[in-house]
């Protein structure tokens, strides 16, 4: 069974840290590209960043440039998100998702996802 669990949420502070990971089971998730998406209360789902099967390439959206970096370890077969700097506005169900053909994120395009890390940023 194809699986991708996210983990690593939780309550931090503003200001304060956070490390999110994404573990694929049942499949190689070298084979993929990788995104990390959110969905805050209210709001639509958003792109967070994207990296690249070889972890060569990375891209974020503006709302998480300078605060965030994405990687990857495929030999243990998981995706990495850390975020600094986390503001109540990054509050949300951060979801990592796999694509098996193409390099890039949309999120039609995505073929696997995980059900989701709650990150709640507040004092």
């Amino acid at each position: 069974q194809l699986q991708l669990v996210e983990s690593g949420g939780g309550l931090v502070q503003p200001g304060g840290s956070l490390k999110l990971s994404c573990t694929a089971s049942g499949f190689t998730l070298g084979s993929y590209t990788i995104g990390w998406f959110r969905q805050a209360p209210g709001k639509e789902r958003e792109g967070v960043s994207c990296v690249s099967r070889n972890g060569g390439r990375t891209n974020y959206a503006d709302s998480v440039k300078g605060r965030c970096t994405i990687s990857r370890d495929n030999v243990v077969n998981t995706v990495y998100l850390k975020m600094n700097s986390l503001k109540p506005e990054d509050t949300a169900v951060y979801y990592c998702a796999a694509r098996a053909y193409g390099s890039s994120c949309p999120d039609y395009a995505m073929d696997y996802w995980g059900k989701g890390t709650l990150v709640t940023v507040s004092s």
